[in-house]
Parts: C-alpha cells; sequence; structure tokens
C-alpha cells in the first residue's frame, strides 16, 4: 500500500493557534494543547477587564470631581453636584467634568455658579 500523505487543514489551524500563543512564555508557546487552552483564558480575562475598565475609569472620574469641587466650594459635594446639574438640566457627563477639573479648575467654580443662578431664579420665580 502506498503512503497517503495527510492534508494541511489541521496543520493550519494549529499554526493559527502558535501564532496567538507565540507571545506566551515556555510550554505555553509551544505546546498546542496548552495554548489553546491559554488562549481560552486570555480571551476570557480581556472580555471581562473591559468591564472592569470601564467601572475604574468610572470611579477615578468621580473621585477627581469630588476632590475639584471640595477645593472650590465649602459644604459641597459629589452627589449634590451631580444631582443640581441634573435638575439644571447642564448635561455634563464625568469624564467631561473629570477633564475639566484637572485642566481647567477654575471652570468648576463657574459651573457652580451657574447652579446656583438658576437657583436663585427658581426660588425667585415661585416667591412671585
Amino acid at each position: 500500500m502506498t503512503r497517503v500523505k495527510r492534508g494541511y487543514i489541521a496543520r493550519r489551524r494549529r499554526n493559527k493557534i502558535r501564532l496567538f500563543g507565540s507571545s506566551f512564555r515556555g510550554a505555553h508557546s509551544r505546546l498546542t494543547r496548552t495554548i489553546a487552552q491559554q488562549k481560552i483564558r486570555a480571551l476570557v480575562s480581556s472580555h471581562r477587564d473591559r468591564d472592569r475598565q470601564k467601572r475604574v475609569f468610572r470611579r477615578l472620574w468621580i473621585t477627581r470631581i469630588n476632590a475639584a469641587i471640595r477645593q472650590k466650594v465649602v459644604y459641597y459635594n459629589y452627589s449634590r453636584f451631580i444631582h443640581d446639574l441634573y435638575n439644571r438640566q447642564l448635561l455634563l457627563n464625568r469624564k467631561i467634568l473629570a477633564q475639566i477639573a484637572i485642566f481647567n479648575p477654575n471652570c468648576i467654580s463657574i459651573i457652580y455658579n451657574e447652579i446656583i443662578k438658576k437657583e436663585n431664579c427658581k426660588k425667585y420665580l415661585e416667591m412671585i
């Protein structure tokens, strides 16, 4: 019986897996089965950490906004500031507010004054 050479499909699949694992260390970059397991683990971790990264950045922005507000205005905190922003329909998201707090801290006090101005106008209209 003559010798039959196997096809290239399995080899192509393994090469594709090996290319993914080329950045791993030790057996994780050499053995096909181990590379496949590490690939699954890496993809699961990256998927999970994309969501985690969003949470971490939101916490960072909130901390920066709170610090900037407490520096500029006495007896005022983050939760009251965000509540007043929504009530006055001054729609700025936390990322933009955090950038303003870092690069131009005086703008935070301007935004606060805008909130207070609208609040005083409402009180005045209610009195009339």
